[in-house]
């Protein structure tokens, strides 16, 4: 069950729905939530955060210092995917922007978004991402290796991509409903690769803007994806079960005619060699 807070003073006919997918991150939380609302943009923005009961504290928080946020409070964990779904489902505007709240957007990020999108770029967009601690650049959204596995796009000439990160797409919400949204089974991780997939499949375009960005504390709210002072990546055993069991299943569905019998077989030979390897180190 969810308990739906309606925004004090909600934005009449919003053009963008920020979906705010919240999960044991209440000392993050404002960074995220006033990167919107200090967006330099002429357009009404309405704010939407999902709660995945995950943290009292953090609906205390939302009710006290900004009551102009639609408030969706689960009383069980469902993971991102519903989170997201039951968000853009309650969205009253033209296009929704799933963000992070671990992420922040540059002052400009809404309008860029908007820019592209009216220049006939609708589709599933992203902005440049850069590291929170360093503001390194972290991609320009992400090609895909033959497993599925996301490369970084560095080139800022290169719009056309393979996917784009989850922290931080956007996507009309008549395009959402025509894919289908996330399959909530996903539960985290690997959701927005599914998505953008199927994206090109029904030749909805996912492109990069050239300009703007956001930054993003990689894999604060659900652990992992973090590189060490050590320049190692931490993870953990619960999230990449989650990236390679739904990384497997977009291989599966995605890959063309029989070519999907041998690379799957060379995905998991690869897997139980580092397993293998893992188990050695351990």
């Amino acid at each position: 069950m969810v308990q739906h807070r309606p925004a004090l003073n909600p934005a009449q006919n919003p053009l963008v729905s920020v979906c705010i997918a919240h999960y044991r991150g209440t000392d993050i939380l404002s960074d995220c939530i006033d990167s919107v609302l200090n967006q330099d943009c002429d357009f009404r923005v309405e704010i939407i955060v999902h709660d995945d009961a995950s943290d009292p504290d953090a609906l205390a928080l939302l009710s006290e210092k900004y009551p102009q946020v639609t408030v969706l409070a689960s009383d069980s964990n469902v993971g991102f995917c519903v989170a997201n779904n039951r968000m853009v489902e309650q969205a009253k505007g033209k296009y929704v922007l799933l963000l992070n709240n671990d992420a922040a957007l540059y002052k400009d990020g809404l309008s860029t978004l908007v820019a592209s999108a009216h220049d006939g770029e609708a589709g599933i967009l992203t902005l440049p991402q850069y590291d929170w601690i360093t503001d390194n650049l972290v991609d320009r959204g992400c090609l895909l290796d033959p497993f599925y596995n996301p490369i970084p796009n560095y080139n800022p000439e290169v719009t056309n991509v393979a996917m784009v990160i989850g922290a931080c797409l956007w996507i009309s919400k008549q395009q959402w409903n025509q894919l289908g949204g996330f399959p909530s089974w996903l539960g985290s991780i690997g959701e927005d690769l599914y998505l953008c997939c199927v994206a090109r499949l029904f030749n909805i375009p996912v492109k990069v803007t050239q300009s703007s960005g956001y930054r993003h504390r990689q894999g604060f709210s659900f652990g992992g994806n973090r590189v060490t002072s050590d320049s190692k990546l931490k993870s953990t055993i619960e999230r990449r079960r989650l990236s390679e069991r739904n990384k497997t299943f977009v291989l599966a569905i995605m890959t063309p005619g029989l070519l999907v019998y041998p690379l799957l077989f060379l995905h998991f030979c690869l897997m139980m060699i580092e397993g293998i390897v893992l188990s050695c180190k351990s």
